[in-house]
């Protein structure tokens, strides 16, 4: 038959008991017998609850509950920060990244699963579910990293733009999740530039409105591997943002503008407006006589504010942090081979922000107008589709 444990209320209830007995004089030992217990029973019952009364007892309780809650709060409060000193340095953001920690919290401190995951605000489903990866991961992730590696200056949008064009069916946050789990990044952010318009909206300088409405150029220095300058005529299409050619020489005056400006109207026609700085081989008379016989008209920006000309200045910030930082040239003509594939690439196959990522202009294999062809069969087939380089 199993002992029975009295509650303190009855323990003092039962020495009170024995007070009364021994008081009228009963003996101590058939006093102890009257309640039921042992002599040594007694005695600790008494060591431990001797001159309490009910309520007092009661207070007890409830002293020693709240110590008890106060030691499981200091304990709850230890283990959180045990585990928060073993969990991961910096914020835990991804799922991933918080289940690798759940997982060395519990197999090196011993705590539940349930607990690591309250400390570490992950969601126990998410915990437990097995992520399944796709098939083509591997193959996504290397040319992700192929291709950033040879556009070093290329963001995640633009890769993601590359792969689209190469045939991959993948969206900006696939991109940009193995973009960061692989650690890519593009430091050197440019700085901002003034707004080109009014509060109200009106304009500042002239916008371009059609293909072949504002050209606007520029030159660009640079250094080749002996010390020696030289430069670049850069010109642009601005509604297009297309480089339409970029002149390279030791030594660029106005002669060599008209000559690159006469070139570009054969073959393009004559843009409406031209744009530039004030530049002594861009104001010179003889360019300006030569521009508006042709029929186009010039657009000199104010001294000082090359923000006027953006199209033109954001080419050559472009040149400047994709190419020709981080290119040796040995001589002229290897910079002029260089730069001249850098343009081909930058218009038939860059990605551009401003136009949706699309380049500005696609290099497109045009569908000949008559070709020999075989004689028909006799039953009809269905032709097949050209293909579009």
């Amino acid at each position: 038959m199993p002992r029975k444990r009295h509650a303190p209320e009855e323990i003092v209830a039962k020495l009170r008991q024995v007070e009364v007995l021994t008081a009228q004089g009963r003996p101590v030992a058939e006093a102890i017998r009257s309640i039921g217990v042992t002599e040594v029973t007694f005695y600790r019952w008494r060591t431990e609850y001797g001159g309490l009364k009910g309520d007092q007892v009661k207070r007890l309780k409830e002293l020693e509950a709240e110590n008890a809650r106060l030691r499981r709060a200091v304990s709850d409060l230890t283990l959180d920060k045990m585990i928060l000193a073993e969990a991961a340095k910096g914020k835990l953001i991804s799922p991933a990244r918080r289940r690798d920690c759940v997982d060395r919290v519990v197999s090196k401190l011993g705590v539940t699963e349930r607990r690591a995951c309250l400390v570490l605000g992950q969601h126990r489903s998410t915990q437990r579910k097995v992520p399944m990866r796709p098939d083509d991961e591997a193959a996504l992730t290397a040319d992700i990293v192929a291709l950033a590696v040879q556009y070093g200056r290329y963001g995640y949008r633009r890769i993601a733009a590359l792969l689209r064009s190469a045939g991959w069916a993948v969206n900006l946050k696939r991109v940009e999740r193995i973009w960061r789990r692989e650690g890519l990044k593009v430091p050197q952010k440019q700085p901002k530039r003034g707004r080109l318009w009014f509060n109200d909206g009106s304009c500042l300088r002239l916008r371009p409105e059609r293909p072949n409405h504002v050209w606007s150029y520029d030159f660009v220095e640079d250094r080749t591997h002996d010390g020696r300058k030289f430069r670049m005529l850069n010109v642009i299409d601005e509604f297009t943002r297309e480089c339409i050619a970029i002149r390279i020489g030791r030594r660029l005056r106005s002669t060599d503008v008209i000559d690159v400006l006469s070139d570009l109207f054969v073959l393009r026609g004559a843009p409406g407006h031209i744009r530039s700085d004030n530049g002594p081989e861009f104001a010179a008379k003889a360019v300006r006589e030569w521009i508006v016989a042709v029929g186009s008209r010039t657009a000199f920006i104010e001294p000082g504010s090359p923000w006027e000309n953006g199209y033109c200045e954001s080419f050559n910030a472009r040149l400047r942090d994709e190419l020709l930082n981080g290119e040796i040239f040995y001589s002229l003509a290897e910079a002029k081979a260089v730069i001249e594939g850098w343009r081909r690439h930058y218009n038939a196959v860059r990605p551009h922000s401003a136009l949706g990522y699309r380049p500005p202009a696609p290099e497109v294999a045009l569908w000949p107008a008559a070709q020999p062809r075989p004689a028909p069969p006799a039953t009809p087939t269905i032709a097949s589709a050209p293909l579009m380089n």
